[in-house]
């Protein structure tokens, strides 16, 4: 089960409604949805706040330290908890998906997102959940930090939010730790719509009768 969702982003005004902050959306709505209030929590070194769910209670946590430096908070609370890092979610942008594209994975490289790789060095391990919230990628690796400091166009946001949704419909599973069924739910393709149905051929006009000249 996971006892611990954290979602990465940067502290401040001017970051909130950047691309790099979809982590914190994503915690902001998890945190609505179980009706609890993030709080500033100085021995954690972020916005923290515990549910209590069917499961047990989960913490929920964004860090405040920027994003450079998000596993001093994660590690920090799960020491304390004694949570295990397959008991962790991190929701965190990540520029090889399409907006409003979402996958969730355990383990695997940090693939250069710098909160992820201090998570890494703080837990000693790579083994804990992420969710990976698509925001697109610039095309060009050199223009990748502007990029993520930047707000999404209002279309990409959209996009993203309706991922974030999508994404909560599998809260359950994911919080009772079932984790394969909640994959299935969360990677699963819309339905493509029905092909429209072809129209029947006009009847062809009367012929008009023959009069005589």
């Amino acid at each position: 089960m996971i006892r611990l969702l954290v979602g990465l982003g940067n502290p401040g005004p001017e970051y909130e409604a950047t691309r790099h902050n979809a982590g914190f959306w994503f915690v902001d709505e998890v945190a609505r949805a179980l009706k609890v209030s993030l709080q500033p929590e100085r021995s954690y070194f972020g916005l923290a706040a515990r549910a209590n769910t069917p499961n047990g209670p989960v913490w929920l946590l964004e860090p405040m330290t920027y994003m450079n430096l998000s596993g001093k908070a994660v590690a920090a609370l799960a020491r304390f908890f004694k949570i295990e890092s397959n008991e962790i979610l991190v929701a965190h942008d990540e520029l090889d998906l399409m907006p409003g594209q979402v996958k969730i994975k355990l383990g695997g490289s940090h693939a250069g997102h710098n909160g992820l790789k201090d998570i890494h060095a703080q837990l000693g391990s790579a083994d804990y959940w992420r969710l990976r919230l698509g925001i697109g990628h610039p095309g060009v690796k050199a223009e990748v930090i502007n990029y993520v400091l930047r707000k999404p166009a209002p279309d990409q946001r959209e996009a993203i939010e309706n991922g974030i949704t999508l994404s909560l419909g599998a809260l359950d599973l994911l919080l009772a730790g079932e984790m394969e069924r909640a994959m299935m739910k969360i990677h699963a393709k819309p339905p493509r719509p029905k092909p429209p149905r072809e129209n029947a051929a006009p009847a062809a006009a009367p012929t008009p009768p023959e009069t005589d000249a």
